[in-house]
C-alpha cells in the first residue's frame, strides 16, 4: 500500500477552481496516489529540489534493478518484441520495467494521469503462458509495452476530452486500442493532456506536464504526458493525435520520433465519443510517438495489416510500404524551409536546419536541396484558427463553468479568434471553401517550387517556457492543409543562455509575433533543450514521406 507520501514536481502553479471544483479534482488525485506502493515513491530530497535536467534519475535514484535498467534503456520496441519472442525477456519483467519507470517518471514531470501496473502484470501473465505454451507470440507487439493518452478510450479506465465534467469510465477500447492489443500490446498507463486538448503545452487539473530536459520548459501539447514519458524511457511507444500539431509539437520538445499521419490513413473512431467541431474543416489525425524511426515504421505496420478501414469506411486503404518501398529517383528533391514567411525560428532551430543542409549537401547524388518557401502561411493561421471554434468557444465555456473549472490562458489564447458567437451554416461553408481553394493554390506552389518533400522547424525554439506556446505555424499549416509530417531528432541541444544568438542574416524581426518571440528567447532559459526538424510531404504521400526518411537516414543520423 502506498504512504500517500506521492509528490509530484511543479515548477509553476496552475489556477483553482471552485471548492467543489478541487475536492474533486483533489479526490482523483488521491485515488492515483494510492495505487503507488512506497517502494516506488522517490525521496523528497529528490522531489523537493529536482535539478534542471531529469533524465538521469530513473538510472540514479536506485529503485530499478540493473535487469529494468537494461530493458528500458537499451531497447527499442522492436528489439523489443524480439527479445521477449526469443525469451530473453518475460513479458511479465518488461510490463514490471516500464510501469516502474513510468511511475518514477510522473514524479519528476507530472505525465501520467492513470497507472495500472497490476493490470499490466495480469495481461503480461497471459501471453507469457501462451508462448510457454504453443511456442508462438499472439502477434508482433507480444508483450511490448503502450502508453495511451487520456482521451483515447480503454476498456476500465477514464478518459476525458480535456475537462473534468467530461470525464468517464469507458467500457470498451477505441478501435486502435482494440487493434493494438489484438496484436500483443500491453497497457500500463494513460498519459497527461492539456485542457480541451488544444494547447501545445501539457497544463491539465492534474497538473502541468514539465520537459525532461528542462523543467522550467513545457514538453509541448497536446500529447504532452507521452512525450515526457518517452523522453524519460518510462514508455517505448505511445499514440498521439494531431490538429494543430499535437503529436510533433511535444515529440520536437522532447527529443522523439513522432508521426502524424495524412487524415483517414490511421483510425481514430472512439478518440472523441461525441465529435469536435472543428472537425467540420480542420481533420484530426493520429500516430505513434516513439524512439526510432523503424519503431514508427512497426506501428504503421501492425494497424494497417489490421485493415482498420473494415470497421471505419471512412478510412482510405492505401497499402503500408513504408521504410521498404520504392524511393522517388534520386536525387530526392528537398526544399529546406528556414522560415514560414512570418516568424524566424529561434537559433538552436537555425542551428539544425544548417547542419542538416550541410550533411545532405555531401551527398548531390542522392539529395537536390532548394530554398523553399511556404505559400502564405499568415492566411492559413487566420483561417485555422477560426474553423477550430466554430461554436464561438460557447461549449469550452460551459462546460468549465458547469464543473467550476477555472479557465487555464492558453485556452483563453485559443479561443481569442473564435469571437463568442457560434457561426452559421454558411459561415462554415465559407470556411470550407477558403480551406480548399487555399488547398489547391498550396500545392500548385509546391509543385512550382518542384519538390519531394520539405525539411522544416517544428515550433519557433526547441521548447519554450510555460504558458508560452503561442505560435503554431511550423505545425498547424501542415494541419490546413492535410499533408503528412514526421518529427526526428538532431544531435543538438540549446546552449546555456548567453552562448548563442541569432545568425547575422537573420537579425531582423520579420513581424510583430517574431519581435515577440525573440523576446522569449532573450529572456528564457532553454539549456539542455532537444532540437528537431520536420520533415514533410505530400498528402496522402505517407509511404513516400518513410522512404525519403530511410534515404535521409545516414545523412541525418536517424536512428
Amino acid at each position: 500500500m502506498s504512504s500517500g507520501k506521492l509528490v509530484v514536481v511543479q515548477t509553476k502553479p496552475i489556477p483553482k477552481g471552485t471548492p467543489e471544483f478541487q475536492a474533486r479534482v483533489d479526490a482523483i488525485l488521491a485515488e492515483f496516489a494510492a495505487k503507488v506502493p512506497d517502494e516506488l515513491i522517490l525521496p523528497t530530497s529528490i522531489t523537493s529540489n529536482p535539478p534542471k535536467n531529469v533524465t538521469g534519475i530513473p538510472r540514479e535514484c536506485g529503485i530499478l534493478t540493473e535487469e529494468e535498467l537494461d530493458i528500458t534503456e537499451n531497447y527499442d520496441a522492436v528489439a523489443l518484441a524480439e527479445a521477449i519472442a526469443s525469451k530473453k525477456f518475460t513479458a511479465v519483467a518488461v510490463a514490471k520495467a516500464f510501469s516502474k519507470r513510468a511511475i518514477i517518471a510522473h514524479q519528476l514531470t507530472c505525465c501520467l494521469v492513470d497507472w495500472f501496473m497490476d493490470e499490466a502484470i495480469e495481461t503480461a501473465k497471459a501471453l507469457d503462458e501462451h508462448l510457454e505454451k504453443t511456442g508462438k507470440t499472439v502477434g508482433p507487439l507480444h508483450g511490448v509495452p503502450f502508453s495511451i493518452k487520456e482521451h483515447m478510450p480503454l476498456a476500465g479506465h477514464y478518459s476525458s476530452v480535456g475537462y473534468l465534467e467530461t470525464r468517464v469510465k469507458d467500457d470498451h477500447d477505441a478501435q486502435m486500442m482494440a487493434i493494438l492489443r489484438k496484436a500483443g500490446a500491453v497497457f500500463y498507463c494513460k498519459t497527461n493532456q492539456p485542457q480541451g486538448i488544444m494547447h501545445l503545452e501539457g497544463v491539465s487539473i492534474y497538473g502541468r506536464v514539465l520537459n525532461p530536459y528542462n523543467i522550467g520548459l513545457s514538453a509541448g501539447g497536446s500529447t504532452s504526458g507521452e512525450a515526457a514519458l518517452l523522453a524519460m524511457r518510462g514508455s517505448i511507444l505511445g499514440v498521439g493525435t494531431d490538429i494543430g500539431g499535437s503529436i510533433r509539437g511535444p515529440a520536437g520538445f522532447c527529443g522523439i520520433y513522432g508521426f502524424k499521419a495524412t487524415s483517414y490513413t490511421l483510425p481514430c473512431k472512439d478518440f472523441l465519443p461525441n465529435g469536435f467541431a472543428a472537425e467540420l474543416n480542420v481533420l484530426c489525425s493520429t500516430g505513434p510517438m516513439c524512439l526510432t524511426l523503424r519503431d514508427m515504421d512497426l506501428f504503421m505496420k501492425v494497424v494497417q495489416a489490421a485493415k482498420p478501414y473494415l470497421e471505419d469506411p471512412r478510412l482510405v486503404p492505401i497499402p503500408w510500404t513504408g521504410l521498404t518501398g520504392p524511393k522517388s529517383p534520386a536525387p530526392l528533391k528537398i526544399g529546406i524551409m528556414t522560415s514560414d514567411g512570418v516568424n524566424i525560428p529561434q537559433p538552436p532551430v537555425l542551428r539544425a536546419l544548417a547542419w542538416a543542409k550541410s550533411q545532405l549537401s555531401k551527398s548531390p547524388e542522392l539529395f537536390n536541396l532548394k530554398p523553399y518557401h511556404p505559400y502564405q502561411t499568415a492566411t492559413a493561421m487566420q483561417n485555422i484558427r477560426k474553423a477550430y471554434w466554430p461554436d464561438g468557444g460557447k461549449g469550452t465555456r460551459d462546460t468549465l463553468a458547469a464543473a467550476g473549472e477555472p479557465m487555464f490562458s492558453l485556452t483563453e489564447w485559443i479561443l481569442k479568434d473564435a469571437g463568442t458567437e457560434p457561426l452559421t451554416p454558411d459561415q462554415i461553408l465559407d470556411l470550407r471553401v477558403a480551406r480548399d481553394r487555399f488547398r489547391v493554390k498550396f500545392a500548385e506552389d509546391w509543385n512550382k517550387q518542384d519538390v519531394d518533400i520539405v525539411i522544416c522547424p517544428v515550433f519557433v525554439g526547441p521548447a519554450c517556457e510555460h504558458d508560452t506556446a503561442l505560435y503554431w505555424n511550423y505545425t498547424a499549416l501542415f494541419n490546413y492543409v492535410d499533408y503528412p509530417g514526421a518529427v526526428v531528432p538532431t544531435p543538438f541541444k540549446a546552449l546555456k543562455k548567453g552562448e548563442e544568438d541569432y545568425p547575422a542574416e537573420f537579425a531582423t524581426p520579420i513581424s510583430a509575433e517574431d519581435e515577440h518571440i525573440r523576446r522569449l528567447w532573450a529572456e528564457g532559459d532553454f539549456e539542455d533543450a532537444p532540437v528537431t526538424l520536420q520533415v514533410v510531404a505530400r498528402k496522402y504521400h505517407d509511404n513516400d514521406l518513410f522512404a525519403a526518411l530511410d534515404t535521409l537516414k545516414e545523412a541525418l543520423q536517424l536512428k
